[in-house]
């Protein structure tokens, strides 16, 4: 079932959310509290979640707290890839949280977090393990990104491949699984973690892996896992289909489900990380998909209150 509507995916990174259209955030701002109201008219028990900050910038939480965002949402996400991208070290994990918690006292999310086997698998081994002690008992959501490896003749969801270098080809490396589906080193460390940590798994549209994905998730014992639905690809043929079939094979899973990518025809720009020309269609995006997926109780089904409980 879903728990957690994520409003977006690194809106302060480049990759997710073009900063020269948007320069000071105030229309992902505009766009977050349109789709965080349309997401509680659905279903206002569901917990709504700013999507994962990559840096770990309390300047942006700041910033998103004087637009108001953090008045409509229940909880701030982080990720963080200190043994792959960041310029900081995996020991720093705690600071960076409280880096966080010293501008907002919503729960902190830990909703991305990996380390890459580009350069050898047993550093993913011993970078989980760390960043099991590190985090978990520390944040109320730890999920692992990622199940898989991304596959080699795909391309990973970043415009900015030039400006990444030789680090880009690391997005190929991150899962506890090799592309061929074959389990490395780490996976038998993660199994020590569940149900406590748990998986973050994006789908690509009609993705081959999904069932495979379940069943490896609840061989581990994963409970609780994070993926997305693309507004995005909700304009391609047999969109709904494929939604239903992803949701429904997730539906054993606590599910943390992200929106986000702008379709290029709706956006002020032809890409994903444009801002979108009309936000409050964003917003419909997620409105739909929660009605669909995730929707409330009517007020007929709701328990009846007893008088000693007022």
């Amino acid at each position: 079932m879903i728990e957690a509507a994520m409003i977006w995916n690194e809106p302060n990174n480049k990759s997710h959310w073009d900063p020269e259209l948007d320069p000071d955030w105030s229309r992902f701002a505009r766009m977050a509290i349109l789709a965080a109201d349309a997401i509680a008219s659905e279903n206002p028990a569901l917990t709504k979640v700013l999507g994962g900050i990559s840096p770990i910038d309390p300047g942006f939480i700041t910033r998103m707290k004087e637009f108001g965002v953090l008045d409509h949402v229940d909880a701030v996400a982080v990720h963080g890839f200190p043994l792959d991208w960041n310029l900081w070290q995996i020991q720093e994990w705690p600071q960076k949280i409280g880096e966080i918690a010293t501008v907002t006292d919503l729960p902190i999310w830990v909703s991305e977090v990996g380390v890459s086997t580009f350069g050898a698998e047993e550093i993913q081994v011993w970078g989980l393990k760390r960043t099991a002690e590190l985090l978990l008992g520390n944040a109320p959501r730890v999920q692992w990104y990622s199940l898989y490896d991304l596959p080699r003749e795909w391309e990973a969801t970043t415009r900015h491949r030039e400006a990444e270098g030789s680090s880009y080809y690391r997005h190929f490396h991150m899962g506890l699984l090799r592309q061929d589906g074959t389990p490395k080193p780490a996976l038998e460390e993660f199994l020590r973690y569940t149900p406590a940590m748990g998986l973050v798994q994006w789908f690509h549209f009609e993705d081959p892996r999904l069932d495979d994905a379940v069943a490896w998730m609840k061989r581990l014992g994963v409970t609780n896992m994070r993926t997305g639905l693309s507004w995005a690809d909700s304009f391609r043929p047999n969109a709904l289909d494929w939604f239903d079939r992803q949701m429904e094979a997730l539906a054993d899973f606590d599910v943390t489900v992200t929106f986000c990518f702008t379709p290029q025809h709706r956006g002020m720009m032809p890409h994903h990380t444009s801002p979108p020309l009309v936000p409050e269609e964003f917003a419909d995006f997620c409105s739909t998909m929660i009605r669909r997926y995730a929707p409330g109780m009517t007020s007929a089904s709701l328990p009846t209150r007893r008088a000693s409980a007022a």
